[in-house]
C-alpha cells in the first residue's frame, strides 16, 4: 500500500485512539467528582457506588458479544454506533436531575464503551501488519495508560476550574463535543467491511447469556462488595464459575462458528497474555484508587492535588509505551518482563518513600518512584496487547481483544477490592501503614503477572534449543520486506 493508504490509516489510528482514550478516561475520572456528586444530588453510598461500579459492569459485559458481532457484521458500524450511544449517555450524566438518572445514563455509557472498545482492536488487526501493527498497539497501550492514570488530574482540574456545583457536570459533558468531532470522521477514515460472510450468520445467542451471566456474577460482589454487606455475596463466585463452565462446554459443542474461539488458547502468546492483563490490571487499577484515598483522605489534598500527584505515573506511561510498541516485534516477552520488574521496583521505592517521608510532602516524595513504575507500566500493557493478539487472524480480531479487554475489566474489579479492603481494614495503623499494606496486594498481583511472563520466556528458550529453525512464539515478527 501506497504512502496515501499509510496516512489514511494512520488518520483512522488516530480516531480509534481518541475514541479509546474517552471511554478509558471514564473509569477514573469520577473518582474525584464524587464528593461533588453528593452534595449536587444528595446522593447515597449506594448511588455513589453505582456511578462508579455501573460503568464498569456493563463495561465488562457487552466487551465479547460487542467484538464479535463487529467481527462477523461492520467493525465501522459498531464503532460509529458506539461513538453515538457514549456521546448521548454523557450528555444525560451531565444534565441528570437526580441519581437514578445519572446511574442509569452510566449504565447506559458503560455499554457503549463495551462496544466500542473490541473494535478498537479489531480495527488494529485489521489496518496493520507486523512491525506496524505492534507500533499501532503500542500507541494503544499509551492511550490506555495515560487515559486510566490521567483520569484523577482532569476530573479535578474540572471541579476546581468549575466549581463544585458544574465541575462534577463537566466531568461527563466534556465527552459531547469530542463525540460530536469523531463521528464524521470515523464515516470517512475507518475501512468499510469487506463482506466474506453470510449477513444471517449466527450470533451464539446461547454464548452470550452464559458468558454474560458468568461475567456479571464474577464482578457484582467485588464492585459491591461495601454496599451489599451479606457475606452470601461471595456465592456468587463459585456459581458463576459454574456457569463460565458450562459456558466452556456449549463452545466445545456449538455446531456453528462459536462466540469464542477456545481453540486460540491452545497458543501460548494469548493464554498467557491473557493471565497477565488479568493479573497486571489486578495490581495497575488498584493502585490509583488506594494512593488517591491516602492523599484525599489521610493528607488531605484537593483533588487537583491528589490527580498532580498522580501524573507522573502517566507521563511513564505514555513515554515508554511507544518505545514498548517499537521493541517488542524484536524483543516479544522480554519487554514485558522488564516492564514488570520496573513496575515492582518502583512501587518498592514507593512505599519506601511513604515510610522516609510521612507528611504532606509525600505526593512530592512518591513522584520518582511513580515515574519508574509508570516507564515499567507503558512496557507492560500495550507490548503484552501486541502479543497477545499477534497470532489471532484479524476477521477474529474483535471477539479476542474483547476477551482479552474483559480479563483487564474482571482485574480491575477484583484488584480494586482486594486493595480497598486490605487498606481499609489497616486504617487502624494509620493512613500510611494502611497505604502500604493496600500496596503488598498490588506487588502480590503485579508478581503473578511477571512469573507468568518468565515462564513464557523459559519455554521459549527451551524451544529454541530443542526446535533450532522454530521461531520464537510470543514475538511479534517483522513483516517481510
Amino acid at each position: 500500500m501506497g504512502a496515501s493508504g499509510l496516512d489514511t490509516r494512520r488518520r483512522a489510528l488516530g480516531v480509534c485512539l481518541v475514541a479509546a482514550f474517552m471511554t478509558g478516561l471514564d473509569v477514573s475520572i469520577v473518582n474525584v467528582a464524587l464528593p461533588s456528586i453528593r452534595e449536587g444530588l444528595s446522593a447515597s453510598e449506594d448511588g455513589l457506588q453505582w456511578t462508579l461500579s455501573g460503568y464498569a459492569l456493563t463495561f465488562g459485559l457487552l466487551l465479547v458479544p460487542a467484538g464479535r458481532l463487529g467481527d462477523a457484521r461492520s467493525r465501522r458500524a459498531l464503532f460509529m454506533g458506539g461513538v453515538v450511544l457514549f456521546t448521548l449517555a454523557s450528555a444525560a450524566c451531565g444534565f441528570a436531575w437526580n441519581m437514578h438518572v445519572l446511574i442509569v445514563a452510566r449504565l447506559i455509557q458503560g455499554m457503549a464503551a463495551g462496544t466500542l472498545n473490541p473494535q478498537v482492536s479489531g480495527l488494529i488487526q485489521q489496518m496493520f501488519q507486523g512491525y506496524e501493527r505492534g507500533r499501532a498497539f503500542g500507541a494503544l497501550g499509551a492511550t490506555i495508560g495515560v487515559s486510566t492514570a490521567a483520569g484523577p488530574l482532569i476530573g479535578g482540574t474540572l471541579v476546581t476550574v468549575f466549581g463544585p456545583e458544574l465541575g462534577w457536570r463537566w466531568v461527563f459533558l466534556v465527552n459531547v463535543p469530542i463525540g460530536m468531532v469523531l463521528l464524521p470522521l470515523a464515516w470517512r477514515l475507518l475501512p468499510r467491511p469487506h463482506i466474506t460472510k453470510a449477513r444471517h450468520e449466527s450470533m451464539d445467542p446461547v454464548g452470550v447469556l452464559l458468558l454474560g451471566v458468568g461475567v456479571a456474577g464474577l464482578l457484582l460482589p467485588f464492585i459491591q462488595r461495601h454496599q451489599w454487606e451479606s457475606e452470601a455475596k461471595w456465592l456468587l463466585v463459585p456459581a458463576s464459575l459454574a456457569v463460565l463452565a458450562g459456558f466452556v462446554v456449549w463452545e466445545r459443542i456449538y455446531p456453528r462458528e462459536p462466540l469464542v474461539n477456545l481453540s486460540l488458547f491452545r497458543k501460548r502468546s494469548y493464554s498467557l497474555g491473557t493471565a497477565i492483563a488479568l493479573f497486571y490490571f489486578a495490581g495497575f487499577t488498584g493502585i490509583f484508587f488506594i494512593f488517591t484515598l491516602y492523599l484525599q483522605s489521610g493528607h488531605h489534598y484537593s483533588a487537583l492535588l491528589a490527580g498532580l500527584a498522580i501524573t507522573p505515573f502517566a507521563l511513564g506511561s505514555a513515554s515508554a509505551s511507544v518505545v514498548g510498541g517499537r521493541l517488542v516485534s524484536r524483543a516479544g516477552r522480554r519487554v514485558v518482563t522488564v516492564g514488570l520488574t520496573m513496575v515492582i521496583a518502583g512501587l518498592l521505592a514507593t512505599m519506601g518513600a511513604t515510610v522516609l517521608v510521612p507528611g504532606q510532602a509525600v505526593g512530592l516524595a512518591t513522584a520518582l518512584p511513580l515515574l519508574v513504575a509508570g516507564m515499567g507500566s507503558g512496557l507492560v500493557i500495550s507490548p503484552n496487547q501486541a502479543i497477545t493478539l499477534s497470532e489471532v487472524p484479524p476477521e477474529g480480531g474483535g471477539s479476542a481483544a474483547g476477551v482479552l479487554q474483559t480479563g483487564q475489566r474482571l482485574g480491575s474489579a477484583i484488584g480494586i477490592a482486594a486493595a480497598g479492603s486490605t487498606f481499609f481494614g489497616a486504617l487502624g495503623e494509620g493512613w500510611s501503614t494502611a497505604f502500604r499494606h493496600g500496596l503488598v496486594v498490588v506487588l502480590a498481583s503485579v508478581l503473578i503477572a511477571l512469573s507468568a511472563a518468565v515462564y513464557d520466556l523459559i519455554r521459549t528458550h527451551r524451544e529454541r534449543g530443542e526446535g533450532g529453525e522454530r521461531g520464537e512464539r510470543g514475538e511479534v515478527s517483522e513483516p517481510e520486506r
